[in-house]
């Protein structure tokens, strides 16, 4: 019965392919673990995104522009220009965060059309719907805890995955892009209010 005492090993288990798991056998490429990988990172992104909106949130909240508030200088001839800077550059990290987040909705929306292909890719779509009741208005309401309790059975049968290490070059390519995309929309929405 050495069988049974593998049945971690297999390769449904594990996402390999081939007949020997010991040997040179692939790993299968199991959709549902790419498809978490592409959702944590476009998460991560919009939470950079949302802390560099914050940012400019609180610089436009100190710099009111009135100089009794602020420095106490007289800068009447230099603050609307600095005012519409910034609130142009609050309203592109507000949309680079919206493009960002809805990046990540829609690798969640993916979820129902992706076959998992190991218990790891079904972890790894568990986690994305697990994560998705952040954002939902009561996570204590049937069906979430209901989903969290089978995700918490399944890594204590299987184990964990492995920890998601954001890449910085992948991070911030993708910063960029939603800041470019987010750019080009406020500067259209400037011209056609024109």
């Amino acid at each position: 019965m050495a069988d049974s005492d593998n049945t971690t090993t297999l390769p449904f288990v594990i996402g390999q392919q081939g007949d020997d798991p010991d040997g040179p056998a692939r790993q299968a490429i199991d959709h549902a673990l790419s498809l978490w990988n592409e959702w944590q990172q476009a998460r991560y992104a919009s939470l950079v995104l949302c802390r560099v909106q914050q940012r400019l949130e609180a610089r436009m909240m100190a710099n009111t522009g009135i100089p009794v508030l602020t420095s106490g200088e007289s800068l009447s001839w230099r603050i609307p220009v600095a005012a519409s800077e910034a609130s142009a550059e609050y309203a592109v990290a507000r949309e680079a965060e919206v493009f960002a987040m809805t990046e990540a909705l829609r690798f969640q929306d993916a979820i129902p059309s992706i076959a998992a292909l190991s218990l790891a890719g079904i972890i790894a779509k568990l986690e994305m719907i697990v994560g998705a009741d952040r954002d939902i208005g009561d996570p204590t309401d049937f069906p979430w805890p209901h989903i969290a309790s089978v995700l918490r059975d399944l890594k204590a049968l299987v184990g964990e995955l492995p920890a998601y290490r954001p890449d910085r070059a992948i991070t911030r390519a993708e910063v960029e892009r939603h800041w470019k995309e987010a750019a080009k929309l406020v500067a259209a929405l400037e011209v056609e209010e024109l």
